[in-house]
């Protein structure tokens, strides 16, 4: 409960020393900072320096918001929005360099598979409707599902197709005036200056392109977590949460859904790994918190506790926590500093 109040804290203090234009509204998703230092303090059992790591993980994200807008608005088409959310920013770093490496694939990067091209190449089968048929069929014959369920399966796909990227315009629509009131607010009070609002990247997941990589991704995920040597973790709930994932490598990767595929293959291959690596501490803070384990003798979580922030985080807490939790600290601050004052002048 108390990384609200932080989050809200920090927030407007980096707004009130220009150092940040994210404005963060989206309440719920402080969450994110509080597991992050749940499992700090359980590698630790030191509150002071969970409430360090809050902090520290807060700013980050505040930077990551700053850094992901532009790219919010060119993809998304969402003005003076940014999604500071745990789980989709840290990809959008991940997306970065794995967007240059498939640039340099001969063959791999002439594929040109966004949702358009994909509908002027192969007219009808390329409609996002029919898509989401598809999709949904072969998901349910890799089931094992009987006929009829496997054709139920593709009607609910092709539904969701339609519905979601409606849904989502529909939420753009009544959270335009939010926007404007908050840039006005800013305005009043800091002249010239710019606001993004800090929303969930819910807002993102109706675009074709993260619909269908991520239904794509769903047998993928759970092929790799039986392959891969290692790995302990067997994906259950945490599979609704791959479109939060990669909605924002979709952007990276410019809706090209074969990159956005193969990219966020690789990033859950690591994901896989890092849930087996927390699992012992995410259990661990489950049951200081009285958390219902349901018979398990180990869970783990995808959403937040499989990302690279994390495995940061965790390995801070082994390792001179309070040394290398400043030094993170510090280059967020010097990258908020940067993205908002150096590269802005």
């Amino acid at each position: 409960s108390l990384s609200i109040p932080i989050g809200i804290g920090v927030n407007l203090l980096l707004l009130f020393l220009g150092l940040t234009k994210t404005l963060m509204v989206d309440m719920w998703n402080f969450w994110h900072a509080a597991f992050v230092a749940s499992l700090v303090y359980a590698v630790t059992q030191d509150f002071s320096l969970g409430l360090y790591a809050t902090v520290t993980y807060l700013v980050m994200i505040y930077l990551l918001g700053d850094i992901i807008a532009p790219a919010i608005k060119k993809f998304y088409g969402f003005p003076n929005i940014t999604f500071p959310h745990g789980t989709s920013a840290p990809g959008f770093l991940v997306a970065i360099p794995l967007n240059w490496l498939f640039d340099r694939i001969p063959g791999f990067n002439k594929i040109e598979a966004d949702p358009e091209t994909i509908q002027k190449r192969f007219g009808i089968f390329g409609e996002s409707t029919v898509l989401g048929l598809i999709i949904g069929i072969i998901m349910g014959l890799l089931a094992g599902y009987e006929l009829k369920e496997v054709l139920q399966l593709g009607v609910k796909m092709s539904a969701v197709m339609v519905l979601m990227p409606r849904m989502v315009s529909l939420l753009m629509e009544g959270l335009t005036p939010i926007s404007e009131a908050a840039n006005d607010f800013v305005q009043r009070r800091f002249p010239g200056r710019e606001v993004n609002i800090g929303m969930d990247s819910a807002l993102s997941v109706g675009h074709p392109a993260v619909l269908s990589a991520s239904l794509l991704l769903v047998p993928i995920t759970i092929l790799l977590a039986v392959i891969l040597p290692g790995n302990q973790t067997l994906p259950f709930g945490d599979l609704a949460t791959i479109p939060f994932v990669v909605c924002l490598m979709a952007a990276v990767f410019r809706g090209n859904i074969v990159r956005t595929v193969v990219g966020g293959t690789i990033y859950m291959a690591s994901i896989l790994y890092v849930t087996s690596w927390a699992a012992p501490l995410v259990t661990k803070a489950a049951q200081s918190a009285n958390f219902d384990l349901g018979g398990n003798t180990s869970v783990t979580a995808m959403a937040e506790g499989g990302l690279w922030p994390t495995w940061l985080f965790i390995f801070a807490g082994n390792h001179m926590p309070w040394v290398i939790l400043t030094l993170v600290l510090l280059a967020s601050l010097a990258g908020l500093y940067y993205v908002n004052k150096v590269r802005k002048s």
